[in-house]
């Protein structure tokens, strides 16, 4: 596989960027390596500046649910190119862009864009904090919720404590008010809640931040009836769930309504985009209605908003896509889980809707730490055997794999012809 150009291109972007990436773990850092200088994508397929093709199971970090360069999705960009790219003034398109997301997904009746989901989830927060005059959040470790300084703490031994900071610039006063319990332990936040003073609790439905995570049965709900209970909203971050488990994201997949949900990803279909969405009455507590301030320059940027009001109407007028992706995901997973066992090799796969991941040496994984017990090291090895039989997945043991419409059963082949030589490979490394 040749990797000149790639190989220099990076060289040249540490001398520019740091680090040579403008998101860290596109660097290659956790499993080492030269990262991929992608020059095009069409479909399922990768191509990198040195002509080497893979297999698309990133997915630009899941907002290619249709695949790349959809047609009808690039025939509406250009459109919108020969009309302006930004107008810094209202557009019909975020009309119809947020009455599409309000007709689609539960106990949404307003909707405020932004240009990214973590201004989205920063935005949900303090709207959370406006609504109901506390300070304290509540989050589950190892969920991502964006890289603004409250998110950025992590919990200690899994047990309910205050958070400490985990990125330097982040001061203890901006982490003091957050919270931080284990992942799919409902009576932790329970506990947490009844300590009073809670604004929020902000989940990811489906941790997608430390390997596709599902929650277990009755976590979702009882973490529903304590916000209830207690007054406290609860807020899903469904930046990345959201239209990608179901035309209503997690809401509807598991029949939970929360007070308040962010989107990102695949309401821009590839283009930067968020959202903060929730009832009326909470909603217009944002300016300039209330006392809630929220503002971005290039929100609803008439290009991003094209692109996701493409992407949502198709995925709106043929729901089949999620019967088909979902399936897709589900084959691809039992598919490796047989082959793991097949090569002896001990590792946990979940699955989620068109989400999935593998965990190496470990037999389940149900949160933060049962995630970091896995194999590290042997994912590193089987994602440069995978990359190098032309199949690109995250370069992360920690991030979620991404299945989209343009997949085909062809391709899906292909994919478990590498796993099962990755495998091997990995076996005969031992």
């Amino acid at each position: 596989m040749k990797l000149e150009r790639s190989v220099a291109l990076f060289n040249e972007a540490k001398v520019h960027i740091p680090g040579g990436v403008n998101s860290p773990v596109r660097s290659f850092a956790s499993v080492g390596g030269t990262p991929r200088f992608i020059e095009q994508a069409h479909g399922d397929i990768l191509t990198d500046v040195d002509g080497n093709t893979y297999i698309d199971l990133l997915n630009s970090w899941g907002p290619m649910i249709l695949g790349h360069g959809e047609a009808r999705v690039r025939h509406c960009l250009h459109e919108q190119l020969d009309r302006g790219i930004s107008y810094g003034a209202p557009t019909s398109l975020e009309v119809e862009l947020a009455q599409l997301i309000t007709c689609l997904v539960p106990g949404i009746e307003r909707v405020r864009l932004t240009s990214s989901g973590t201004e989205a989830c920063m935005s949900a927060v303090r709207l959370a904090r406006g609504m109901t005059g506390r300070s304290r959040i509540i989050k589950a470790a190892g969920c991502y919720h964006g890289h603004a300084d409250a998110f950025l703490v992590a919990a200690g031994s899994g047990l309910l404590s205050m958070g400490t900071p985990t990125s330097a610039g982040v001061t203890l006063g901006a982490a003091h008010d957050t919270t931080v319990v284990p992942y799919n332990d409902a009576e932790a936040i329970v506990d947490a809640i009844a300590k009073g003073d809670v604004a929020a609790v902000i989940l990811e439905p489906v941790a997608g931040n430390m390997g596709c995570i599902p929650p277990v049965d009755g976590y979702l709900a009882a973490i529903r009836k304590a916000c209830t209970t207690s007054g406290t909203l609860l807020i899903f971050d469904e930046v990345m769930t959201g239209f990608r488990l179901a035309i209503g994201g997690a809401q509807d997949m598991f029949g939970i309504t929360a007070d308040i949900v962010t989107f990102g990803k695949v309401i821009g279909g590839g283009m930067p985009i968020g959202a903060v969405a929730a009832r009326a009455s909470i909603m217009d507590m944002f300016a300039p209605l209330g006392p809630v301030y929220q503002a971005g320059t290039l929100s609803g940027n008439p290009l991003a908003v094209t692109c996701g009001l493409a992407t949502l109407s198709i995925l709106d007028q043929d729901r089949t896509i999620y019967e088909r992706i979902n399936a897709s995901c589900a084959y691809l997973a039992e598919q490796i889980r047989q082959l793991c066992d097949a090569h002896n090799n001990k590792a946990c796969v979940n699955q989620c809707g068109s989400m999935l991941s593998i965990f190496f040496g470990v037999d389940r994984v149900v949160d933060l730490d049962t995630a970091m017990a896995a194999d590290t090291t042997t994912y590193s090895r089987f994602f440069h055997s995978m990359l190098n039989h032309g199949v690109m997945l995250p370069p992360s043991a920690f991030e979620t794999w991404f299945v989209s419409n343009a997949l085909t059963d062809e391709h899906i082949a292909h994919v478990l012809r590498a796993v099962d030589l990755s495998l091997a490979e990995l076996r005969v490394a031992r």
